[in-house]
């Protein structure tokens, strides 16, 4: 699988969360959990709020399918403590 990033928001993300959208390549893609669109706005394409774990860290993906083998990502940052729980009840 591909990643491709903007990297405006690639500056934006690491000063916001301190993590460069090109890590979201080593992210655990085949134990993402994408539980809703992301409906903040309205945007021109289906944006997906996804969970997936990057070795013992889990971390938030806001990212797009652009093709069958082509991720775009929008936002990466490590989950909130809440965010955590919900995913180790449910998928572990």
């Amino acid at each position: 699988m591909q990643i491709e990033f903007d990297p405006a928001k690639d500056v934006l993300n690491i000063k916001n969360h301190g993590l460069s959208l090109a890590a979201a390549a080593e992210l655990e893609w085949d134990l993402l959990v994408s539980h809703a669109d992301d409906t903040l706005h309205d945007y021109y394409e289906q944006r997906m709020v996804g969970f997936a774990p990057m070795g013992d860290t889990l971390y938030c993906v806001v990212f797009v399918e652009r093709e069958a083998d082509l991720i775009r990502v929008i936002s990466l940052r490590e989950a909130e403590k809440y965010e955590v729980k919900r995913y180790a009840a449910n998928y572990s």
